[in-house]
């Protein structure tokens, strides 16, 4: 059984959402015959690569006063979730990331790297919008630094993998993200609980299994 995740690196809600499934697979009797593939998202691809700002700056400009204190909300939720949260991160472009997550699922290091990138970012306020920093956090991933830099200098490589990543979201009606889809079949949008995930799991298996 193949799941895939739309999600986008520096979405909160993919953050808790991501580790809500990962608990319900966890717990799911045929976590082992289960493939998670990752798949890109941007939030905001009119973002220029290198150019970042504030997520409270961020959040203010798109939602005014509330804005401010949106993250903050979110925040509990996620350490509700035993998840570190920090509120002083930057957002920017995530085009670079997504395009070395493709080049990580070749290495088999898909599913390490983006635990590694999330935990970084939400959890210890890392940048992702650098070559540097992404190469420093793919390595200790365990991808090879000297090849994830070559990915990362070649603004077209594994790009036309994202592009077709977000155009299949679009087909398949993505209005947002996290978007879980199972077999093709079955759909979860957002980050649900983990209840949710789990009976989705059940349905699909016994749907493939009958």
């Amino acid at each position: 059984m193949r799941v895939e995740i739309w999600s986008d690196l520096v979405c909160p809600w993919c953050y808790i959402g991501i580790t809500r499934f990962e608990r319900a697979l966890a717990e799911f009797g045929h976590a082992d015959d289960v493939e998670v593939v990752h798949r890109s998202y941007e939030l905001d691809p009119s973002r220029a690569p290198g150019a970042t700002e504030s997520v409270p700056d961020m959040l203010t400009a798109k939602y005014g006063p509330r804005g401010a204190t949106m993250d903050g909300e979110v925040a509990e939720l996620a350490r509700g979730e035993g998840l570190d949260y920090r509120t002083d991160r930057e957002v920017g472009s995530t085009v670079d990331a997504h395009r070395l997550l493709h080049f990580a699922r070749e290495q088999g290091l898909q599913h390490r790297l983006v635990k590694q990138l999330f935990t970084a970012h939400f959890g210890e306020g890392a940048s992702l919008f650098t070559t540097e920093s992404l190469v420093a956090l793919a390595k200790d991933a365990g991808l090879d630094p000297v090849e994830a830099r070559g990915v990362l200098e070649d603004p077209q490589s594994h790009l036309d993998a994202v592009r077709a990543d977000e155009g299949e979201a679009a087909r398949l009606g993505a209005n947002g993200v996290p978007f879980f889809v199972i077999d093709r079949k079955y759909g979860v949008s957002g980050a649900q609980p983990v209840a949710t995930f789990a009976e989705a799991l059940t349905t699909a298996w016994a749907d493939t299994h009958a």
